[in-house]
């Protein structure tokens, strides 16, 4: 939990073991550090088989085995935690909600704020635990007044902060990422795992929305929100074709649009606004999604908020790069501008602030200002 170099004192851990491999090697090494580690695995469906299939490592009940399996060969105990019913509601039925508000969520993201570090974090403070543990690539710094920050992983090309931009000081307090300060290759962390003779050394990893089973996020939210016929509109309004309902586009997508007249100078089109109210779906060309500015609310720091403007490098999605931006808090909001225009911005996606390595804080775009936009886009 500390770049110190002398050894921490022995903790009381919790290791939220998913079933894949990163959770499963974070929970051997901090045992192997000297902590009392005990296995817990998030039952996260009421049916387990309607999550996704293929030991993916997340929610099935392989999943389930395989972590238990791995809690037998590290010699630590094990529990299955049902914890079904606030993932519902706060997970997937806030992913429903957002889309049907022609937003653009971040389940895991969610998860790791309401899940594993609100539930079971409190779950786990209650019962007398020091900390939970994950198998997330990022680490936590300790500085010499012990206050902790976050940090990005030693390896930048596995680093998982941004899903983690939502923790808040208490949360640190009391997280242990033992891989943040791996710089191997996925592979050598399957060998290690092969080395300790872990099952799920060769299982593959997780990508998809653990639960919508097939991969089909369009069909999931179909049949949750229903299909309404709705127009694609051009940029002056013309209608270029019809959908099945606005919650199954995003801002920037290009791929499933179906309009079969060409756009005049022969380009792609693009998603460019996504309207709930009228079901419309606005198209234009690529340099229309050039963002100069956005608005975001909900922030949430790692550590003291900012007081006034400054400048950060910001990331705007789990797998994205950092841009430069100069940000400041307004109200109860976030004000952000780019250095250079940035493309496929969302309301509803994340955008996390850094100083160097440091995760600054996150909060969630509400609007978004366009090259030549007289008005944010909502």
């Amino acid at each position: 939990m500390t770049d110190s170099p002398q050894r921490p004192r022995p903790l009381r851990v919790l290791a939220a073991m998913s079933g894949g491999v990163d959770s499963a090697v974070a929970a051997a090494r901090a045992a192997e550090a000297g902590h009392e580690v005990t296995g817990v695995h998030l039952a996260l469906s009421a049916n387990p088989q309607s999550f996704r299939t293929g030991a993916r490592g997340c929610c099935t009940i392989e999943d389930s085995r395989d972590a238990r399996r791995a809690a037998d060969v590290i010699g630590i105990p094990f529990y299955v935690w049902d914890l079904a019913d606030r993932f519902r509601e706060d997970v997937v039925e806030d992913f429903v909600a957002e889309y049907r508000a022609g937003r653009t969520p971040n389940p895991c993201l969610r998860c790791n704020e309401k899940i594993k570090f609100a539930a079971l974090l409190d779950k786990a403070l209650a019962l007398g635990f020091d900390a939970v543990c994950t198998g997330h690539y990022a680490r936590v710094v300790t500085r010499a007044d012990g206050a902790r920050e976050l940090h990005r992983a030693s390896d930048a090309a596995k680093d998982q902060s941004y899903v983690l931009g939502v923790l808040d000081d208490r949360q640190l307090a009391h997280a242990m990422f033992p891989l943040g300060d791996t710089t191997t290759t996925k592979d050598e962390i399957r060998e290690e795992a092969e080395r300790r003779g872990l099952a799920v050394a060769k299982k593959p990893d997780s990508h998809d929305i653990c639960f919508i089973a097939d991969g089909d996020t369009q069909g999931f939210l179909a049949a949750r929100l229903g299909r309404s016929e709705g127009d694609i509109l051009d940029e002056s309004g013309n209608r270029l074709g019809t959908h099945e309902g606005a919650h199954g586009f995003t801002i920037g997508q290009r791929k499933g649009l179906r309009i079969g007249t060409p756009a005049a100078d022969g380009k792609p089109r693009y998603v460019l606004d996504i309207s709930p109210v009228d079901n419309t779906v606005t198209v234009g060309p690529a340099e229309a999604l050039d963002v100069v500015s956005l608005r975001a609310i909900k922030p949430r720091w790692c550590g003291l908020a900012p007081t006034g403007r400054d400048e950060y490098t910001a990331q705007l999605r789990a797998h994205g790069g950092e841009t430069e931006v100069t940000a400041e808090p307004v109200g109860d909001g976030l004000e952000v501008s780019f250095a250079q225009p940035v493309r496929g911005v969302a309301p509803g996606q994340a955008i996390v602030l850094y100083a160097g390595t440091r995760v600054v804080g996150s909060a969630t775009i509400a609007a978004t200002t366009r090259a030549g936009d007289a008005a944010p886009a909502v």
